[in-house]
């Protein structure tokens, strides 16, 4: 039981943390402006791992690597101490790999909310700051869908498909976490 109370508050913070991250490279790759709500929030959450990694490792491009890196720290943090309360039952060489996948689920799982509110904008709010916000977000998963899937009777159907192929994802990374580590 304390293992499983332990896992559920290390998933939270470690989620909310490396989420954050992640979400801070959406947007740098994005070009979002960081001065709204939002990106106070995020800069609050993750200037303190991202800025001193961002001395080690630069960006390029768009491409803000030292979030990134920041991201799988947390989630190698959270494997490490989940290793640890299971009583180093897994080898510790494959705590790297775990947090990859960790990483990718949460990925899988914050796009997917990302969809999800985007999809309900579009009906309640569909000329509102976050709908403008989730778009641009969700816009590069969704363009090659787009691409593929023609409008049915003016509907665009690219955000269930989406929505269907992250949970198949989802599911397959679920599996290889669950018979890789735990």
């Amino acid at each position: 039981m304390f293992y499983q109370l332990a896992s559920v508050l290390l998933d939270v913070l470690a989620s909310l943390v490396a989420g954050a991250c992640l979400l801070r490279l959406a947007m740098q790759w994005q070009r979002l402006p960081f001065q709204s709500p939002l990106g106070r929030f995020v800069f609050a959450v993750t200037d303190w791992l991202v800025l001193p990694l961002r001395r080690l490792l630069p960006g390029s491009r768009r491409w803000d690597t030292a979030s990134l890196l920041a991201a799988w720290l947390i989630k190698l943090l959270q494997m490490l101490l989940l290793w640890w309360l299971a009583g180093f039952q897994a080898p510790v060489s494959s705590l790297p790999v775990a947090a990859l996948l960790g990483l990718l689920q949460l990925l899988v799982s914050a796009l997917s909310a990302l969809v999800l509110v985007y999809g309900l904008l579009s009906w309640l709010q569909p000329g509102s700051y976050m709908h403008h916000l989730t778009g641009r977000l969700c816009e590069p998963w969704l363009y090659p869908l787009r691409k593929i899937l023609p409008l049915i009777g003016g509907m665009d159907l690219s955000p269930l498909a989406l929505l269907l192929l992250l949970q198949m994802v989802g599911i397959v990374l679920s599996h290889l976490m669950r018979g890789f580590f735990f």
